[in-house]
């Protein structure tokens, strides 16, 4: 019996015990497995220092410090978390500038059909450290600070409404927001050693501005959902005021489908899965539950239609991961020369041809060093 086949049997065999979380039939099939994925062995780098499967290519988008294509909007520093929203037929992609003493806030690139920059500008200024967020249904963009005791801001990508602070949502190391529509709820990660996993309830969905924040907890009857007494934090910090909270060990990216929202934490290399029906935790991928794995640094997460998710490192050797409904975890693609920097914002354009990302401090090392491209290829539509 391999070390991955021992682990994975301790897991099913010990469920809740072990591991803190409980094993379903849907998730027997955790953790994810070191093999080839759908698009075969990474080539050698492109002229962008990029190594992609065939058919694939890449081309810069915007580098932080310059003009955005011929728009002359200048694009911001450190470049992080970002998503895709649709625009006639084109689309927006928004990114958050992880920068702090104020400098932080959200950019956006409009695209025309043909995948042309048609326009760039700000849609939130002002803030601190924006790290990653979530799309919502309604097509805005939450914007995390991750700060102590920072905000959720909810900004308009169309650059038509401006910018709101979404206080009701809490007060903490914000890092990622996704939205459950079936539930009505927005998940929401916490950057700390020893952070929480929330839910925020609003009182009408697609009105933020007022709710309840619950946090997770675990005891011995199993998983739930408790109400945080104070969302602002002044009186003490949100992840230590439900007893029994469930910890977990740097939250990062967060991404919801199909009835599960997947979340990564840096501090063990987990990416989880939490049935929101079923209201069930399991670990869908741990770097210490395969053989030679692929992925490390586990950070901003996403999806594709056809259930595939992607996964980039902060760290590691600057990948984007390709975690499969199969369970087969590869890389989808390596960003060489930029072993200082980390991989942010991954996102799909509304057709799913096209994927976005940015080095966040590029060739430099430095935030003023930031880089977001753009992959275009034959991304699967099917399985």
């Amino acid at each position: 019996m391999d070390r991955r086949t021992l682990l994975r049997s301790a897991v099913v065999g010990t469920g809740a015990v072990a591991f803190g979380f409980t094993m379903t039939r849907e998730s027997l099939g955790y953790p994810a497995r070191t093999g080839t994925g759908p698009y075969g062995p990474l080539r050698a780098a492109d002229a962008n220092g990029i190594m992609l499967p065939s058919g694939f290519t890449s081309r810069v988008i915007a580098r932080s410090g310059q003009a955005v294509a011929s728009t002359g909007y200048l694009w911001h520093g450190a470049p992080d978390g970002g998503a895709c929203f649709p625009d006639g037929s084109g689309w927006i992609y928004v990114s958050n500038a992880e920068l702090g003493s104020g400098s932080g806030g959200v950019s956006a690139i409009r695209f025309n059909g043909s995948g042309s920059v048609t326009g760039a500008y700000r849609i939130l200024s002002g803030t601190n450290r924006n790290c990653a967020g979530g799309a919502t249904p309604w097509n805005t963009w939450l914007s995390c600070e991750e700060v102590s005791r920072g905000y959720v801001y909810e900004t308009d990508p169309y650059g038509s409404n401006p910018a709101v602070r979404r206080a009701a949502m809490g007060r903490f190391t914000h890092e990622a927001a996704a939205c459950d529509p079936d539930r009505r709820v927005v998940y929401l990660t916490e950057d700390e050693s020893d952070g929480a996993f929330y839910r925020f309830v609003p009182d009408t969905w697609g009105d933020l501005s007022s709710g309840t924040l619950q946090v997770l907890r675990e005891t011995g009857s199993g998983l739930s959902w408790a109400t945080v007494p104070d969302p602002d934090g002044s009186s003490r910090a949100t992840r230590k005021q439900v007893s029994g909270t469930k910890r977990f060990a740097g939250g990062e990216g967060c991404y919801y489908a199909s009835g599960t929202c997947f979340f990564t934490t840096k501090g063990d290399n987990r990416v989880w899965a939490y049935d929101a029906a079923a209201n069930t935790l399991a670990i869908a991928y741990d770097d210490n539950l395969t053989s030679s794995p692929p992925l490390t640094g586990v950070d901003n997460i996403t999806g594709a239609r056809v259930g595939d998710l992607y996964v980039a490192e902060d760290g590691g050797n600057m990948e984007i991961c390709v975690i499969t409904p199969d369970d087969v975890v590869a890389p989808f693609l390596r960003i060489t020369g930029q072993s200082s920097s980390e991989i942010c914002g991954p996102a799909f354009n509304p057709a799913g041809n096209r994927l976005y990302f940015s080095s966040q401090r590029g060739t430099s090392g430095s935030s003023g060093g930031g880089i977001t491209y753009e992959v275009t290829g034959p991304f699967r539509s099917s399985l």
